[in-house]
């Protein structure tokens, strides 16, 4: 068991096995391409928070994951386990979560995801919230678990993060629970519309501090009326897979460690860059040393650009 003294950060989500084939690029709609070899991976996108958070960012982390009663269940627990997450699992009859990605040799993905277990992470599975300061959650399980932990989490007073991810509209309820909200531009759009600028769009969230990760752009975050960019570090990538999934679980870490948007929001970037450099989901994580180095070297490119692409100005910072 962690220390419950110290601040931490529970997530609450999928764990899934990730299945993946590397391929010239994405296959269109109703086309066959050889690819290749098949390599499994320990993923899903709460689990590789969890990893991202306990590695990356070095904080005490704890999940909470309904798995089935398979090999994949046992090469998930090995995985977060290894990587110092307390795991609470939720044993489900279905078979664990797994995903279906096809990468492409330019470093993007598509994605298939079975929930398997996932989807019998209840509402009432919520461990007890000791020591917790973050609670991060993903829309890969039942949106009435994400609404009852969210509330629950809230009325103990301890600071909500949701990535809307996979993209869906979100009711208000929920959004009404969550202190801090992480989109890709795509998921954005889901919850507000593509109608004006990113700046625009993120102010439309009703919530306070909106994320909002731009790829190779960079992030830009709405902080109350106030916006800070966040330029993307300059990497060559390789997998993007589990990028996002570190952003986030990184992000979480830094907050709870009192580390304020900002700064937290950088050392996301630079965590989010460096997962692309590697292969696989949770096996792309930095280790927090890493990460330290590869900031005290990396470049930052594109401010004015990102600016000007989220409606801010070239001016912007």
């Amino acid at each position: 068991m962690g220390d419950r003294s110290k601040p931490s950060v529970l997530i609450a989500g999928s764990a899934n096995a990730d299945f993946v084939v590397r391929a010239a690029r994405i296959p269109a709609a109703g086309e066959t391409m050889l690819g290749g070899d098949l390599a499994i991976f320990p993923g899903g996108k709460g689990a590789n928070q969890a990893v991202a958070a306990a590695r990356a960012g070095g904080i005490a982390t704890r999940m909470v994951a309904a798995l089935g009663d398979d090999d994949l269940a046992r090469l998930i627990a090995t995985s977060l386990t290894s990587a110092g997450v307390e795991l609470d699992v939720r044993c489900s009859s279905r078979s664990t979560g797994a995903a279906l990605i096809t990468v492409s040799d330019e470093g993007e993905n598509a994605i298939t995801v079975a929930p398997g277990a996932n989807a019998d992470l209840g509402p009432d599975d919520l461990p007890d919230l000791d020591g917790v300061s973050w609670l991060v959650m993903q829309l890969e399980t039942p949106l009435d678990t994400v609404l009852a932990f969210a509330r629950a989490a809230r009325d103990r007073g301890i600071k909500v993060l949701l990535n809307a991810a996979p993209a869906r509209a979100l009711p208000a309820a929920l959004l009404a629970a969550v202190d801090l909200l992480v989109v890709n531009e795509d998921e954005l759009g889901t919850l507000v519309d593509t109608e004006g600028s990113i700046a625009e769009r993120l102010a439309r969230t009703g919530v306070a501090t909106t994320v909002v990760t731009l790829g190779g752009r960079g992030a830009c975050a709405r902080i109350g009326e106030d916006y800070v960019l966040q330029p993307a570090f300059a990497v060559t990538p390789v997998d993007t897979t589990a990028a996002g999934d570190t952003f986030c679980g990184v992000l979480a870490a830094g907050l709870a460690d009192g580390l304020d948007v900002p700064a937290a929001l950088a050392r996301a970037a630079a965590a989010g860059a460096l997962a692309t450099t590697k292969a696989g989901a949770q096996s792309s994580i930095p280790a927090r040393a890493e990460l330290n180095a590869f900031i005290a070297t990396a470049h930052q490119h594109g401010q004015d650009d990102l600016a000007a692409y989220c409606g801010l100005g070239p001016a912007a910072n």
